[in-house]
């Protein structure tokens, strides 16, 4: 497999879809010395179920992990930190990750309980955690779908599990693009997995699947997410990482000289030409005045913005919701979470509940 091909597989059987692919792409040759360590990175970003279009299928999980057992590779690890908001063991066990790993008899590490270490990421100081840089092979399993504040999310964002919490608020806090790209620089991207099976298009905490039946195979994130921006209808300087990311030498976004590999041809429901959001998360967010706000955080006020319309009481908000690190120690009317604990209406808590912010919302309205 070379770093400007893009496999894709069309079907239903998650599973038997990931051996195929796998072996298409001969992984095993590109791993090579069977006693390498190897470890498998999925997003498991928060506790929703892989149907409601935010984590990666068990199935995919489990399909990469028969596949490399097959062919003798032995030292396998799953590694993963949910986000801030959430536990790990919570999502790893709703997301059904735990049977998986039990069936084969592959440990599970929790990269929030992991040590770290601070490295030059091509000029900018970022702390990675230990065990993932300590690997020898690093395959990444992320979800296509929408990001409220990025546009989209694939190869480069995923990688943001193998840091520390006190990094990912951190990377909020001066601007989620910059230390993407930068991030990785010195993070491993040696294969990438991608589950668009049922990927929400616009909120990284899915809700709103889009089900495309399809998973595809990458060496080069860069290309990846170059292919995920066009794909959803975004070019690559609508979502800064990408470019930067290219301009930092990690991959290229040139898919005009890709060379796509159709393993299977797909039915004819299963591959739209192309699919848009539908402007949803964007129309939620002129209701909010989000400054620095972690995803967890703001993702919370999104569901509940969501629930409010449907209740037909959106049109009664009359003030704008702030949100976000920047406003710690600052007054102001309305917010959301512990950095806004000044202001003169406020829900408290890191994240708060969507249940919280909605109970809050309606003495709003």
């Amino acid at each position: 497999m070379e770093r400007n091909d893009i496999y894709v597989i069309h079907g239903r059987a998650y599973q038997e879809m990931t051996l195929r692919i796998l072996e298409a792409c001969d992984l095993a040759a590109l791993i090579g010395d069977r006693e390498k360590s190897i470890a498998l990175k999925p997003n498991l970003v928060t506790t929703t179920p892989p149907e409601e279009g935010a984590t990666t299928h068990p199935e995919i999980l489990a399909g990469v992990i028969e596949y490399l057992q097959a062919h003798g590779f032995r030292n396998l690890t799953v590694m993963e930190s949910a986000w801030a908001g959430a536990r790990t063991e919570d999502v790893f066990q709703i997301c059904y990750h735990n049977r998986v790993c039990e069936r084969y008899g592959v440990p599970f590490l929790d990269m929030k309980k992991d040590t770290y270490q601070t490295y030059d990421a091509a000029g900018m100081e970022i702390a990675v955690c230990d065990r993932a840089m300590a690997v020898d092979f690093m395959i990444n399993l992320p979800v296509l779908k929408g990001h409220c504040q990025t546009k989209i999310t694939c190869a480069l964002k995923n990688n943001k599990g193998i840091i520390p919490d006190f990094e990912k608020r951190r990377f909020h806090t001066i601007g989620l693009h910059q230390p993407i790209a930068h991030l990785n620089t010195v993070c491993k991207n040696d294969f990438i997995l991608v589950d668009n099976i049922c990927g929400d298009l616009e909120f990284e905490e899915g809700g709103n699947p889009v089900v495309m039946n399809r998973i595809l195979a990458f060496r080069d994130p860069v290309l990846c997410d170059a292919f995920v921006c066009d794909a959803m209808g975004y070019a690559v300087d609508d979502v800064p990482y990408v470019r930067i990311a290219e301009r930092l030498g990690i991959g290229s976004t040139d898919l005009s000289s890709a060379n796509r590999i159709r393993v299977n041809e797909p039915d004819d429901e299963e591959e739209p030409a192309s699919y848009r959001p539908s402007g949803r998360v964007a129309r939620l967010m002129k209701h909010t005045a989000p400054d620095n706000a972690c995803s967890a955080c703001i993702g919370a006020l999104i569901r509940a913005l969501h629930r409010t319309e449907q209740q037909g009481k959106l049109s009664r908000l009359r003030e704008t919701v702030c949100v976000g690190q920047a406003y710690r120690g600052k007054t102001g009317r309305c917010g959301v979470g512990n950095c806004t604990a000044g202001f003169e209406k406020s829900v408290r808590g890191c994240p708060p509940s969507a249940a919280e912010i909605l109970a809050f919302l309606e003495t709003l309205t």
